[in-house]
């Protein structure tokens, strides 16, 4: 481990990015929050990595907006760097987390509140530790919502429980986050990294175009009419249909074969 606040390791195509200030819970000051939006521009635009995974040291996910920070900047006159963070971090942030295409995991290592549960349900699937659990704590320091929190908690939990977990913060368990949908998995605590390991490898090695078109498929449909949504189905089937893979796939199901994707 380093002093970095934001850690990276790419191996074998899998992308780890480790938010690294465990002391504070992993919250976001603007040395954080620069390196965090930039990180994950840089894994989005990279061909070598097909699957992403972000995660925390120590005890937590991410705790969000680090307050401590936030009041200084209050105290001092700061107001400017404040109140644009939404636009110059969160915002781009959350955007290449939930448009790359590629798959993305988080592994929820501890508790993630505010803008670290906001970035935790941007990612395609939520493996989260039996003794983690989610906060939306944006109503407790009266600030609305941010990093994608709108668009994505309605997705995953529909509007009326989404309206309900902003409106009344409360610490959602593991569990209680299985039922309601905003975790994909829980496991032991000790279990979560050989158990990201595993599926961020299985993802790595799929066809990464096609698994790239589906999310960006999903997420189009979320905004659009049915139609629409099928005129963007056929240019994302007339765009895996060119690749490599895709007839590697076709050659091997022919031959009875395992095919063996590159991601191109």
């Amino acid at each position: 481990m380093t002093d970095s606040p934001v850690l990276l390791d790419v191996t074998d195509g899998v992308a780890t990015i480790t938010l690294n200030r465990p002391q504070a819970y992993n919250s976001l000051n603007i040395e954080t929050k620069e390196l965090l939006r930039d990180t994950i521009q840089q894994v989005a635009d990279d061909p070598a990595v097909r699957c992403v995974v972000l995660t925390g040291s120590g005890k937590a996910f991410c705790t969000g907006q680090d307050l401590k920070e936030h009041i200084e900047l209050l105290e001092n006159g700061g107001s400017d760097a404040l109140f644009t963070t939404v636009d110059k971090h969160y915002n781009p942030t959350v955007t290449a987390l939930a448009g790359m295409a590629k798959p993305v995991i988080a592994a929820v290592n501890g508790v993630a509140a505010g803008a670290g549960s906001s970035l935790a349900f941007a990612c395609d699937l939520r493996i989260v530790a039996d003794t983690a659990g989610f906060n939306l704590a944006f109503a407790n320091v009266a600030l609305s919502c941010d990093t994608g929190a709108s668009y994505h908690l309605q997705q995953l939990v529909g509007r009326a429980k989404a309206i309900e977990l902003l409106y009344f913060p409360r610490t959602i368990s593991a569990a209680d986050a299985l039922e309601l949908g905003l975790a994909t998995k829980v496991v032991p605590a000790d279990e979560l990294a050989a158990e990201v390991a595993s599926l961020a490898a299985t993802l790595a090695a799929g066809p990464t175009v096609a698994l790239g078109a589906m999310r960006q498929s999903v997420a189009y449909a979320a905004g659009h009419s049915f139609e629409e949504a099928l005129e963007f189905e056929s240019a994302m089937m007339t765009k895996t249909g060119a690749t490599s893979d895709h007839r590697a796939a076709v050659a091997a199901f022919v031959a009875k074969e395992k095919p063996a994707f590159e991601g191109r």
